[in-house]
């Protein structure tokens, strides 16, 4: 498994959340489990873009963290669920707030986030050698 190899800054109250909520599923899987989508292949269905191991390793942080737990059922097959802690219940008004935002400014965030993104693309366009000025054959 993945682990980190610097030493995460834990000064002040954005630096904890920060380290807690950093993933770029960890908020979605949170949300979804508060709306009673408990299993991981619920969990995949309302996130496709997530892999299943991204969706495992996060889910592993998110319950190392005590904001989630998992129940294994001793059935066959086996059949996992995850739950909301009362811990991890406590981000659910500040996800909500987060969307609404989001919702409220959601033109502005797709035209900033769309232009980024067409900026990055137009970057990546230009050739390989063109970007380390390697002189073309038969130049001088």
């Amino acid at each position: 498994m993945y682990e980190k190899k610097t030493i995460p800054s834990l000064n002040c109250g954005l630096d904890l959340v920060g380290e807690v909520l950093y993933g770029k599923w960890k908020i979605r899987i949170l949300w979804f489990i508060h709306q009673g989508h408990l299993r991981p292949s619920e969990l995949q269905r309302k996130i496709p873009d997530v892999t299943r191991r991204v969706l495992n390793v996060q889910l592993k942080e998110l319950e190392d963290h005590e904001l989630v737990t998992k129940k294994i059922f001793p059935v066959l097959p086996p059949k996992v669920e995850y739950s909301l802690t009362d811990f991890g219940k406590t981000l659910i008004p500040l996800i909500s707030a987060i969307g609404l935002w989001g919702d409220e400014n959601q033109d502005r965030l797709r035209r900033v986030i769309l232009k980024h993104n067409q900026k990055s693309s137009n970057e990546t366009d230009t050739p390989y050698n063109e970007v380390l000025q390697v002189p073309q054959e038969g130049s001088s």
